[in-house]
């Protein structure tokens, strides 16, 4: 497994019209193994290590809400990066969860081959999952370097996408609260 990728990347770019040899590229298809492994390191992250059992039994029942964490993930279409902020939420039915680990969770999912709207889904269940609460909201927003980069080259795109669980989907007063706490904060 360690040396699968440099031959294809070496192979890749002579395909490219580069001299591999060249000097400015004989280490590039290391690095680029390296930067991929890395870039993709959550597919070998486990859930429970990750969460470490930092569930705790709390009364608490008024709305958590961790803004602004960024991520950065590879389009599973191009392989070229997006990356943005992620908002996440939830309301706690006698559990909550060390605060540290929904960005840990947001990164377990974005270090993958991805596409946004997985993305976010996989983050909101997941927490659901685990914590069983009245209700989980994300709400990401990204730049995709496939639309800005190539196609339709459009540097100033945003892309948004959201997922309402439980009571954030059901009552519109708790969706708004939400939306209205990461709007105010932006």
């Amino acid at each position: 497994m360690e040396n699968e990728i440099k031959p294809l990347i070496r192979q890749l770019l002579g395909r490219l019209g580069e001299d591999p040899e060249r000097e400015g590229l004989l280490r590039t298809p290391q690095r680029v193994e390296n930067a991929l492994r890395y870039l993709t390191r959550g597919y070998s992250m486990d859930l429970n290590e990750l969460l470490n059992d930092a569930l705790f039994h709390e009364t608490c029942d008024e709305m958590v809400l961790v803004r602004n964490i960024e991520f950065y993930s590879l389009c599973e279409h191009h392989m070229l990066p997006f990356y943005g902020r992620c908002h996440v939420a939830y309301l706690p039915k006698g559990r909550i969860i060390g605060i540290s680990k929904i960005p840990r969770i947001v990164d377990m999912f974005s270090r993958r081959l991805q596409v946004q709207e997985r993305l976010t889904n996989q983050i909101a269940h997941t927490l659901e999952e685990v914590l069983d609460p009245y209700g989980v909201a994300v709400v990401m927003e990204g730049k995709h370097l496939c639309m800005m980069m190539r196609g339709v080259e459009k540097q100033n795109s945003l892309v948004t996408s959201s997922a309402m669980l439980g009571s954030f989907k059901t009552e519109r007063a708790t969706r708004m609260e939400f939306l209205n706490l990461i709007k105010c904060w932006s």
